[in-house]
């Protein structure tokens, strides 16, 4: 199964990619997300390992579960050949009620199909007030006029 853009990677394929990406995470539908990946994918998310589809779609359908009302931007941070690094915020509340901006950077490595083999992804957390959310648009993919990370300055 070929998943393009394939490497390797211009700017504009990566960005590209790096856009189909949050678009399907936005979808927050892990069996829809989980088959951007390689059937034996290594993952590093936050403190936990994992290996598989079945194991990515296990880890989403429990974020998903916890993080309530989840709106994702990605920007791309660099790329050479088969690898792209990217930066991310995303929203979401817990089920207190209580609304957290989580920023990170991930570390990607694709096969010669475009998908992914390897993810490496390092998250903080900050609780923020319901008022200082800015990533409003309605639930599923970003619209293209929302500002991106760098002019929002995140």
């Amino acid at each position: 199964m070929s998943r393009p853009p394939l490497p390797p990677f211009d700017h504009a394929s990566a960005t590209l990619k790096v856009r189909l990406a949050e678009d399907a995470w936005n979808s927050r539908d892990p069996t829809r997300v989980a088959l951007a990946y390689t059937p034996d994918s290594h993952w590093r998310n936050r403190a936990e390992f994992l290996q598989g589809h079945e194991a990515i779609a296990a880890f989403l359908a429990r974020k998903w579960q916890r993080e309530y009302e989840y709106r994702l931007a990605k920007e791309l941070w660099a790329f050479a050949g088969d690898r792209i690094a990217v930066r991310f915020a995303y929203e979401w509340h817990d089920d207190t009620g209580q609304w957290w901006r989580s920023y990170g950077n991930e570390n990607w490595e694709f096969d010669a199909e475009g998908l992914m083999k390897t993810r490496y992804a390092s998250i903080n957390d900050l609780a923020i007030d319901e008022r200082e959310r800015i990533f409003r648009w309605p639930q599923g993919r970003r619209p293209d006029d929302q500002p991106s990370l760098a002019a929002l300055g995140l």
